[in-house]
């Protein structure tokens, strides 16, 4: 490859530091820290198992994107309509319906409120006011992405990683409680529900879309060999994929560190206390400083990434257009409140993960398939959304009225029901394509 254009060891670890800021919000910080109070004892089981759902996929996804060229050519395996959907459902997801609005919200949460008046704090003004503030520095950075790099490499993510680091240094030096016995779904198979647990930060998710981000710099440092691209896309992944991983044990300890009596809510609520019980009443101005940071982050992630994708499908509307219009979608919808974004999520990235999880798998083994055409994908895919379907409808409508006769798939009891359903169809998918290309064959012969 000598006279291609490359990166410097400094551009991809700025790369790598961009993408982990890209996927390291407000819920990276909550999800984890309740983990860590729920699971108590069983903590260190339960962080491997989100450890492996979060970065791990989120690693296998940059690597799946890259090893199929781009997201559109991998989702067109399935279907032209599933090419259309699935992308769609998650860019609204990880945009402007759910991810967006909840860090929002969260910062405001987290980082002002505590410090407002009680007549402000009980009023809706003070999240209006904060969200219009805040979603005009994230359009600020979000206005030019040729600069993303300097400004996360430089600003975001040393800040953030410098204040997680001085959290866990104080911890280590500081006398905290034991870990308490584990919460009833931490006791029997904390790695199980752990995992589960990765899906609410919505990073492989995230990780799948972030393919066009990346493009742009390609094109900007002029890297066009393919096999420079994916080796350089892996090394973003591991890079994030470590620095998600440090994290995540830091968050999780401190989150089983925290002298709480009884059940919590969200892990804000345990990150308050743990930031209490090592600053005193400056930790509330530590965490407020940490959230923020982390909101901004992934906010400018997905705000551009959301705004070229949207501005390729609809050209018409420049790509700053784009990213004025989400930014004012997303504020509005943070208004609505913390609580009511996070009881929607749930069921949403129960019927998305599991196809997203099935499409990252097929396009890793791609290449080793015996049959690999649109009856595989389509099948696998198909009934994993189906099955997901299914089980998103009976929980958020049915009120549980088909779980006995669920309870019944293999795995489903542990959150995976989808496995053995989506195994049977790749097998069945095997055997349409193996009888197609056997017709074709003789149908060629005759001819």
């Amino acid at each position: 490859m000598n006279g291609l254009n490359k990166l410097t060891n400094r551009d991809v670890m700025f790369v790598g530091f961009m993408l982990f800021s890209m996927l390291f919000g407000a819920g990276n910080l909550i999800f984890p820290a309740y983990l860590g109070q729920a699971a108590g004892e069983n903590v260190w089981q339960a962080v491997v198992g989100f450890i492996i759902s979060d970065a791990g996929l989120a690693v296998l996804a940059i690597i799946a994107i890259a090893k199929s060229g781009t997201l559109d050519q991998l989702v067109n395996r399935v279907h032209p309509l599933f090419a259309l959907l699935f992308p769609m459902a998650i860019y609204l997801s990880i945009g402007p319906g759910l991810a967006i609005p909840r860090a929002g919200s969260l910062a405001y949460e987290m980082g002002v409120k505590p410090f407002l008046p009680a007549s402000i704090e009980a009023s809706p003004i003070g999240l209006l006011v904060y969200t219009i503030v805040f979603f005009s520095i994230v359009f600020w950075f979000a206005k030019s992405p040729s600069k993303l790099v300097e400004r996360f490499g430089k600003i975001l993510t040393p800040s953030l990683l410098a204040l997680i680091i001085i959290v866990f240094i104080k911890a280590l030096f500081t006398d905290l409680p034991d870990f308490k016995a584990a919460a009833v779904n931490y006791q029997t198979i904390p790695l199980a529900k752990g995992f589960l647990d990765g899906y609410q930060t919505m990073d492989a998710l995230g990780a799948l879309i972030y393919g066009i981000v990346f493009a742009g710099i390609f094109k900007r440092k002029k890297i066009s060999h393919p096999s420079l691209q994916v080796k350089y896309l892996i090394q973003f992944g591991l890079i994030c994929g470590l620095l998600l991983t440090i994290c995540y044990v830091i968050i999780a300890y401190l989150g089983a560190s925290a002298a709480i009596p009884g059940t919590v809510e969200n892990g804000a609520v345990v990150l308050s206390t743990v930031l209490y019980q090592l600053f005193g009443p400056f930790g509330t101005i530590v965490l407020g400083l940490i959230f923020t940071l982390a909101s901004l982050s992934v906010c400018i992630g997905l705000i551009t990434s959301c705004a070229q994708y949207f501005s390729g499908i609809f050209p018409k509307i420049s790509y700053q257009q784009w990213a004025v219009l989400l930014c004012a979608i997303s504020g509005f919808v943070a208004n609505l409140g913390l609580a009511q974004i996070l009881k929607i999520s749930v069921p949403i990235l129960g019927l998305l993960y599991p196809m997203a999880i099935t499409l990252i798998i097929l396009a890793m083994v791609h290449e080793r398939l015996p049959f690999r055409g649109r009856p595989v994908y389509a099948m696998s895919i198909g009934v994993v959304g189906l099955f997901s379907l299914m089980e998103m409808v009976n929980t958020t409508f049915l009120h549980g009225a088909l779980s006995a006769m669920l309870s019944n798939v293999p795995l489903q009891t542990m959150g995976f029901g989808w496995v053995l359903p989506g195994l049977l169809a790749f097998a069945i998918g095997s055997l349409l394509e193996k009888m197609q290309v056997k017709e074709e064959f003789v149908d060629k012969r005759a001819a």
